[in-house]
């Protein structure tokens, strides 16, 4: 009952998660738009010192005005709406999930004996202690003089990040790395709203309160942290859903993996936003980062093709009875505890994915699944039923042989 219990917070934690960040970076990619396609005011707003740029829109039968001050209005308005809660649900229901999922249940997402044999709370405290360092020194970065250089800035801030993906894949399983890389990214995108963004924005109405002239300072720290939050967007939404995907996280070299499809995501954005701003380019879009960003993509689809014969089982041949037979016997010691109707391994209430793998007509159905799983070394999840060498290589061969009835 309790790890029931658990599955529908799990379940409902995810929901929560998925509707905050929906509003999150809907609101963040809004702005952005906005942001770029302000146009300079005209007629009797030009009169206007306060007014930098205005947008007309059409959207749900009706007509939008939007205007943007360079600093503030000359008069607050007495309704004032603030964009901040969006990203704090966003990242504690996140957090919340990596405690239920990767820190609770360590031993089967986080750790993986044969890449690094860690305990369960030196495993946590590792995951823990690259969250905070991740802001600590992007933070640190952004308020040096590396600071008033953007691409130098986002180089360096790349290279850190790489070497934390690489790190990361070097510690934990694939699974646990990716998300733990997601979540420092996330961690580093709220912390610039609460530590960043949201003062800033503060400042600015505390000056006009107090009858002073704002600060321009805060204001431009905050857009720069905003801009870099839009290039972490895609990445971290890839890592939301790579769980999905073993061919990433369990890739050989998955550390590559992570970079590369990180790396596309933000040339991709780029892409974007750079497409927002065409007008003040006389309609011209550069190329490079889509093209960048297509080529990163592409590369790791090429290197993660499985080689001839590794595709879906042959079937013109006939597994022997004997082999058959062992297989059997490995499928029920080494995955039914997990894959059954009421499995029997400790923390899981039902069959991960929904995957059923007691009989042999189900674990035929789901050969290329189950195939690339053995490939990948992410199934048992954490080898929790310590399954061999041997016993993979036997599951594999099965398979090579034209595994059927």
């Amino acid at each position: 009952m309790v790890t029931y219990l658990l599955d529908w917070l799990g379940l409902l934690l995810r929901w929560l998660h998925v509707v905050a960040g929906i509003a999150w970076i809907g609101a963040s990619f809004y702005f952005v738009w906005l942001d770029n396609h302000l146009q300079a005011p005209a007629g009797r707003e030009r009169s206007d010192q306060g007014v930098a740029g205005e947008l007309w829109a059409v959207h749900g039968g009706g007509f939008y005005r939007s205007q943007k001050y360079q600093l503030a209005p000359q008069v607050l308005p007495a309704t004032l709406h603030w964009f901040y809660w969006e990203a704090y649900t966003t990242w504690l229901s996140g957090f919340a999930l990596l405690c239920l999922l990767y820190f609770f249940r360590a031993e089967a997402y986080l750790i993986d004996p044969a890449v690094a044999a860690i305990s369960k709370p030196m495993a946590v405290g590792i995951a823990v202690g690259f969250l905070i360092a991740s802001w600590l020194i992007y933070d640190a970065l952004c308020r040096s003089p590396l600071g008033r250089h953007a691409r130098a800035l986002t180089a360096v801030i790349g290279l850190a990040l790489a070497l934390e993906a690489w790190g990361l894949c070097q510690l934990f399983s694939g699974r646990g790395a990716f998300m733990v890389f997601g979540s420092a990214i996330g961690s580093i995108m709220v912390a610039n709203v609460l530590f960043v963004i949201i003062p800033g924005q503060r400042e600015l109405v505390r000056a006009k309160q107090q009858g002073r002239a704002p600060d321009p300072a805060p204001g431009l720290r905050g857009k720069q942290r905003s801009v870099h939050n839009t290039y972490f967007t895609l990445p971290v939404l890839f890592v939301m859903i790579s769980n999905h995907y073993a061919m990433t996280f369990g890739a050989r070299h998955n550390w590559l993996v992570l970079i590369a499809i990180s790396f596309a995501g933000a040339c991709l954005r780029a892409w974007f936003v750079a497409r927002h701003r065409a007008a003040e380019r006389g309609g011209y879009v550069p190329a490079l980062p889509v093209l960048l960003g297509v080529l990163a993509l592409a590369a790791v689809v090429v290197a993660l093709a499985p080689a001839p014969g590794r595709g879906a089982a042959r079937t013109q041949a006939m597994a022997p009875a004997g082999e058959l037979s062992r297989v059997q016997r490995i499928v029920q010691v080494r995955c039914m505890p997990c894959h059954a109707a009421n499995p029997t391994q400790a923390g899981f209430s039902a069959a991960p994915n929904g995957l059923l793998l007691e009989t042999l007509d189900q674990l035929s159905a789901h050969l290329p699944e189950v195939q690339q799983q053995l490939l990948a070394r992410t199934m048992p999840l954490g080898n929790l039923t310590a399954m061999t060498e041997d016993e993979r290589s036997a599951m594999l061969m099965w398979i090579g042989h034209g595994a059927r009835r």
